[in-house]
């Protein structure tokens, strides 16, 4: 008989028994001992219920600054970056994210020294300090946001991210078929060209015609001037969104705060 043919002989491997399973401890990258439940954190947030948070880390729809995760211990330090299903969470309760209906003759400025009406004068009675994204010039009117998160801002004016805006415009009619394809194709202004990123005849009357005009540029009075530039200057202009956020019914004249979706899609298009 061969040695390897022996009961216990060297040519046979050994059977060893399953180590026993072990519970998972928290992901170590993201786990800090001294911070709060993730899904604590969550409900906090108004993502959900705690254990409705539960399911959602659970079934790994849950990441904390870029990892997934799914044990339910896992702690995580006061100003971790949290997504649930990609939207980022907003947890930080100082930040202010609000709409701004800007009626025609306020500026868009916090203050100003000529005492005109202006954006602060709506946000008087506020203790934070606030600051506006973007501008609409006085006789312009529509959607601002107004917040006190510099990276948003910063990133919501920035060219590099190309938020888009739309517009809703009067100007005289009739508008000619070529008049969309030219302001696709781009114009030429004075500081160099610019074209829309979308173009629609929304309705038309004799001597008139409403224009929904899409456009990620921000430069001063570029939807005028780009307007101006085919042979239709604009009699009124409304700004009805900005990136995800939408105008709606908002008043005139009045603020309102953003819902957590709309702060979560404002992350999104910038790439928060």
């Amino acid at each position: 008989m061969s040695p390897t043919s022996r009961r216990g002989g060297r040519g046979r491997p050994r059977r060893t028994a399953p180590a026993a399973a072990r519970p998972a401890a928290p992901t170590s990258d993201v786990h800090d001992p001294a911070g709060e439940r993730l899904q604590k954190v969550l409900a906090s947030a108004g993502v959900a219920s705690r254990r409705r948070a539960e399911q959602l880390i659970a079934a790994g729809r849950v990441s904390v600054d870029g990892q997934v995760v799914t044990e339910l211990g896992t702690r995580v330090a006061t100003g971790a970056v949290i997504h649930v299903d990609g939207m980022r969470v907003q947890t930080d309760e100082t930040k202010t994210y609000l709409a701004v209906n800007k009626p025609v003759g306020m500026v868009s400025t916090m203050s100003d020294e000529q005492g005109r009406p202006c954006l602060g004068d709506l946000v008087a009675d506020r203790g934070d300090r606030l600051f506006h994204v973007g501008r609409l010039d006085v006789d312009s009117e529509g959607l601002l946001l107004l917040t006190n998160d510099g990276e948003l801002a910063h990133r919501l004016q920035h060219p590099s991210h190309g938020v888009p805006k739309w517009y809703l415009a009067e100007v005289p009619g009739p508008v000619g078929r070529d008049v969309g394809r030219r302001l696709k194709e781009g114009v030429e202004l004075d500081d160099g060209p610019v074209a829309v990123d979308s173009f629609t005849v929304v309705d038309s009357a004799p001597g008139k015609a409403l224009l929904e005009v899409v456009i990620h540029e921000g430069r001063k009075h570029v939807v005028r001037r780009m307007l101006e530039a085919v042979g239709h200057p604009v009699e009124r202009l409304v700004r009805t969104r900005i990136g995800s956020v939408r105008l709606g019914e908002l008043p005139a004249g009045r603020t309102r705060t953003l819902s957590e979706g709309e702060v979560a899609g404002l992350f999104r298009d910038v790439g928060l």
